[in-house]
């Protein structure tokens, strides 16, 4: 079933209006215009030069027309409705990116400034285009290989324990000091070693006490 692209556009309100009276304060509204359909607000009643609306209308895309006008008027109850200003509404913003919050210009029947018109824009349509494949964009298949294997990016791991530590030299036996490799005796200062034994002699004689020295 085709869905139409509808474009929603509503006033706010204007900014620094021309004044077209002299005494009281006008009496401003908005026409807006796109194609063939014509809209128009209420009267804001003494909104002088900033008057506010906050009315809504919708509007049917029309392709290859991106712009509406917008006119501003003065109502008067006696004479005709004064003209104020009016501009043109570019939908390029809109179209392309579903929203657009801007002020546009209004000009005097003269060319001069008449003040602006602030209009909120959305359209339905900007998600559905801006989602579509495009032709040239590569496919790309749910079904492709996998990724590169991390082995083949990062170098291999060792499967083995952890590494072994380096063989070092023993360490050299600690020198022992001078005449510790004996059993017995104690060490004097000087190289003296006192040791004292029995000797038995040819004679029997009683035991004898020698000492010895070592070098």
């Amino acid at each position: 079933m085709y869905m139409a692209n509808l474009l929603e556009v509503t006033v706010v309100g204007c900014n620094k209006l021309k004044d077209t009276e002299w005494i009281s304060r006008q009496d401003p509204y908005v026409c807006v215009e796109y194609g063939n359909t014509r809209n128009r607000t209420r009267v804001c009643t003494d909104g002088g030069k900033n008057p506010t609306f906050q009315e809504k209308f919708v509007y049917t895309m029309i392709e290859g027309l991106r712009e509406l006008n917008v006119m501003v008027w003065n109502s008067n109850t006696i004479s005709r409705d004064d003209f104020i200003g009016s501009g043109k509404v570019h939908l390029v913003k809109v179209i392309s990116e579903g929203y657009d919050d801007s002020s546009w210009p209004l000009q005097t029947k003269n060319g001069r400034h008449g003040g602006e018109v602030q209009l909120i824009m959305h359209y339905s349509g900007a998600n559905a285009n801006n989602y579509l494949p495009s032709a040239s964009a590569p496919h790309v298949s749910m079904y492709s290989a996998p990724p590169q294997s991390y082995s083949m990016i990062y170098p291999p791991v060792s499967t083995g324990a952890y590494p072994m530590p380096p063989v070092y030299p023993p360490y050299p036996p600690a020198q022992q000091p001078y005449g510790s490799h004996y059993s017995h005796g104690s060490l004097y200062p000087g190289g003296y070693t006192l040791y004292r034994g029995t000797i038995p002699t040819k004679g029997d004689a009683d035991a004898i006490d020698i000492r010895f020295t070592y070098i």
